[in-house]
């Protein structure tokens, strides 16, 4: 292998999901399939990294500031659903069942790993909710200690709003994440939220 293609399966064996075999079997077909696949997927990672941003207003993902969910002039702004990654976003927005806007916080509550508050977008999300227009917060935790954590901690700083509080229910495994569940599991599990006791 030259080292130029040699760089690109290494790199690919990097991304989550993809080992080393894996990785030079998608080189293999991406040399093989020049045209059809590895040209347009050239171009398409050329567009994203060109445009790539983070929304100002959730914390989302997108090409475009506000981010296309928070520009959905159709999203009902009294609903707020909190998550932790924009993998965690993307899951739950996929099932089409959740009509509100949503607000990544970037991580979970962790003492082990040194992660606090501040180093989290709570304070922005607090400043949302402060802003008025919100009914509801539903606090969509991964269903880990970490999470559940950072989902009682939110419920504390939240207290003084007149918000419903409510977390995602029954239909999460423990110690399960957002991202690898099925919508199905994702949506029993927004169907039946429930307060924060």
């Amino acid at each position: 292998m030259s080292p130029e293609i040699e760089a690109l399966t290494q790199a690919l064996a990097r991304l989550p999901g993809l080992g080393p075999r894996s990785a030079r079997r998608a080189v293999l077909h991406l040399l093989k399939k020049r045209e059809t696949a590895l040209e347009p997927l050239l171009a398409a990672l050329a567009a994203v990294a060109d445009r790539l941003t983070h929304c100002s207003i959730c914390g989302n993902v997108d090409t475009g500031d506000p981010c296309g969910v928070c520009a959905d002039p159709r999203r009902d702004t009294r609903a707020l659903c909190v998550v932790e990654e924009v993998a965690d976003l993307w899951a739950l927005d996929r099932t089409r069942l959740f009509p509100g806007r949503f607000h990544v916080l970037g991580g979970r509550l962790s003492a082990l790993d040194g992660v606090r508050p501040e180093d989290l977008s709570i304070d922005a999300l607090v400043r949302r909710i402060e802003a008025g227009g919100v009914d509801e917060v539903v606090l969509a935790m991964n269903a880990t200690l970490e999470g559940q954590t950072t989902a009682h901690y939110i419920a504390d700083r939240i207290a003084r709003f007149p918000v419903r509080v409510t977390q995602l229910a029954h239909g999460l495994p423990v110690g399960g994440e957002l991202d690898y569940l099925d919508e199905g599991t994702l949506a029993q599990a927004l169907r039946a939220r429930r307060p924060v006791a």
